[in-house]
């Protein structure tokens, strides 16, 4: 996602590094590459002229003020607030507050309507505890009722569908009087075309005005490019919708959808979606996404992905066994479970700051990283994986043998995650008694206050 565009400011950026101060000249040439890499990433050439003249004007007014940041910082600052600004400047929720909450999905054939319905639907039931109904209103597509239906059945959620006829409106409808008092979101999921046409534009806005929904969303793919945009202006001239989702980001994304669209159609960005994978959805912050670009990481989203994951009482339990160097080979497969739970590898690593040069040079990643040292523990007997010191050379071998690796990979394998035990073990001794470090702290300030007292 953006990896081009990333790629192209940071050369941008590098013109003024070593630079003792900003200058007219020094500046221009920066300003062009930025101009630049914005029309590579199919950003409109008005909107990126607009951009970088407003980036050039920021930059020489403050370059008297902020003597003590570099002139390649203060170039990289303002335009993170300047990305930030043309993409919507902050995140914008939905709107499912009535009984039931109504939310129409609309789009283009091919942009991932059905599929995103889906994944908001398991948004909207996991992570604030909703108990939404999907409609099939896509009375066209061959197969679009099934592929609800299935997607529903993936994620427990059920699906409203009347077969017998051929009328949205009414289907939609229906749906909204049989949710009333059963289901607090209604998602409608429609119809979509090869284009732009005037029986859509009269079907959705008939479905609009049939069930007056809270809240309806613009589904487009970002692969498309400013195209994506014009569609989206079109859309919205005809039906006025809240707010875009782009789906397929992690495609061969320019970006010039996610950059712009906020900016053309002046209606915000509040999804993004990766991936065809139910779980692959976020709520779209412009600040994350500025960070993302320029290469800066995404902390924010990535503890929020390990919290979702974070289980307490599994937690304390594994304190308890790396403070006694009991960490096992069972407790190491669970971690490794609940990363890949976390969403894909690469693009975990790209959210840490510093990480993402890494990961591009790296190359691809995925969950199979983790299937040789899952296939080494999958082939040892449960002793063994609750007892690792016990793995002696006829053992190692039937692990090699087992697992489909040689001797030397089983090796490695084993050598590091002794090395990791101890480790762990070790900081655990050092962050002191049960609670680690937090509890630590307050012990020494309980401590503290004891002896003022005796004093």
């Amino acid at each position: 996602m953006f990896d081009n565009l990333s790629d192209k400011l940071e050369l941008a950026f590098k013109d003024l590094s070593g630079q003792g101060r900003i200058t007219e000249l020094n500046i221009a040439n920066s300003v062009k590459e930025i101009r630049r890499a914005l029309v590579g990433a199919d950003v409109n050439y008005k909107i990126a002229k607009e951009f970088t003249d407003t980036v050039k004007d920021k930059a020489l007014g403050e370059r008297n003020v902020l003597k003590s940041v570099s002139p390649g910082q203060l170039m990289v600052k303002i335009v993170q607030d300047e990305l930030i600004e043309l993409m919507g400047g902050q995140s914008v929720g939905i709107n499912i507050k009535a009984n039931p909450g109504i939310i129409l999905i609309s789009g283009l054939q091919g942009s991932g309507k059905t599929t995103f319905t889906a994944k908001l639907a398991k948004y909207l039931k996991e992570k604030k505890n909703k108990t939404p109904l999907m409609v099939a209103c896509d009375v066209y597509r061959p197969a679009a009722v099934d592929q609800l239906e299935v997607l529903g059945g993936q994620i427990g959620v059920p699906v409203y569908k009347n077969l017998e006829s051929k009328d949205p409106v009414q289907i939609a409808q229906e749906a909204v009087q049989m949710a009333k008092g059963n289901h607090d979101v209604v998602i409608v999921d429609t119809a979509g075309r090869l284009a732009v046409d005037e029986v859509m534009m009269d079907e959705i806005g008939n479905i609009k005005a049939g069930i007056n929904p809270t809240e309806t969303l613009f589904v487009v793919d970002s692969m498309t490019g400013q195209d994506a945009v014009n569609t989206a202006k079109a859309f919205n001239d005809v039906i006025n919708f809240d707010g875009v989702v782009l789906t397929k980001l992690d495609g061969d994304t320019r970006g010039g959808a996610a950059l712009t669209i906020k900016y053309t159609v002046g209606k915000p960005i509040k999804f993004i979606s990766t991936g065809e994978k139910l779980d692959t959805i976020d709520v779209f912050h412009p600040d994350r996404m500025a960070q993302r670009i320029l290469g800066m990481g995404d902390i924010v989203s990535f503890v929020e992905k390990a919290q979702e994951q974070f289980d307490e009482k599994e937690a304390a339990r594994l304190e308890k066994k790396i403070r006694k160097n009991k960490f096992d080979f069972n407790d190491f497969k669970s971690q490794i479970a609940q990363i890949k739970r976390m969403g894909n590898i690469q693009d975990l690593m790209k959210m840490i700051p510093g990480f993402n040069k890494i990961a591009k040079q790296v190359g691809d990643i995925d969950d199979s990283a983790f299937d040789k040292v899952e296939a080494i523990i999958d082939s040892m007997t449960p002793y063994e994986r609750a007892n690792p010191e016990v793995i002696n050379t006829s053992r190692k071998n039937r692990l090699a043998k087992g697992s489909g690796n040689g001797i030397i990979e089983v090796n490695q394998f084993l050598r590091q995650f002794d090395q990791m035990r101890k480790m762990m073990h070790q900081m655990t001794k050092q962050q002191g008694g049960p609670g680690g470090q937090a509890a630590a702290i307050k012990r020494s300030g309980l401590r503290k206050k004891r002896k003022k007292k005796r004093r």
